[in-house]
């Protein structure tokens, strides 16, 4: 888990245009430094999404639920190659193919452990082939389920405190397409000053 703390990632404004570089472990320090990250979406073949409980030992949001996996791609570094790394790292999964289906910058203050997340995030969506093999590893993952998007869409606003920050948009992206690849990525923002306790967690521009 520390190592990849010492990983670069790449620095961009509210385009999306790299500017810099900082390692993990910086950008997420408050005020936090805005960087290109990705959230991976598995779908299967009756439309439900892959859910992974965040281990314990994250250093960001530990113990919510989350989307399949989620990452940083290195500076030079495709998203493709990027998300299906973490997928086999985290999930013994992959390689699949992957499509954007949008992106959103959301900015997000984790009250159990201080880090910020002040993301421009690519969401990506990969077909789970039947019967593929998924071996979590225990560092990354506490448990996996699957939901159904729709549903799950509603148990955020009933329950965001059991869930990541960033997966409302995550989910909002993938059931609604249309509106969010192309001009400005939608903005949600927990304030700095306020945790995320302090805030509705509804992230994504729902």
């Amino acid at each position: 888990m520390s190592s990849r703390e010492d990983h670069l990632v790449e620095l961009v404004d509210e385009n999306g245009e790299a500017h810099g570089e900082t390692t993990v472990a910086a950008a997420h320090q408050p005020p936090g430094q805005l960087h290109r990250a990705f959230s991976v979406l598995l779908v299967d073949s009756d439309g439900q999404v892959l859910l992974q409980r965040r281990a314990a030992v994250k250093t960001r949001f530990p113990l919510r639920w989350a989307n399949a996996c989620c990452g940083h791609p290195q500076p030079g570094e495709s998203l493709a190659e990027a998300a299906n790394r973490r997928l086999r790292e985290e999930l013994g999964a992959g390689p699949v193919e992957l499509t954007e289906v949008g992106v959103y910058v959301y900015y997000a203050e984790d009250p159990a452990t201080g880090r910020v997340e002040f993301e421009y995030d690519h969401v990506l969506r990969g077909e789970f082939l039947p019967g593929a093999p998924l071996l979590p590893d225990p560092d990354e993952v506490e448990e996996l389920r699957w939901a159904d998007p729709t549903a799950l869409e509603a148990e955020l606003d009933i329950d965001p405190r059991s869930y990541a920050p960033w997966l409302g948009g995550v989910v909002n992206r993938l059931l609604h397409p249309s509106g969010s690849a192309s001009g400005t990525p939608g903005l949600a923002v927990t304030p700095p000053g306020l945790s995320a306790d302090d805030s509705a967690e509804r992230s994504g521009g729902r």
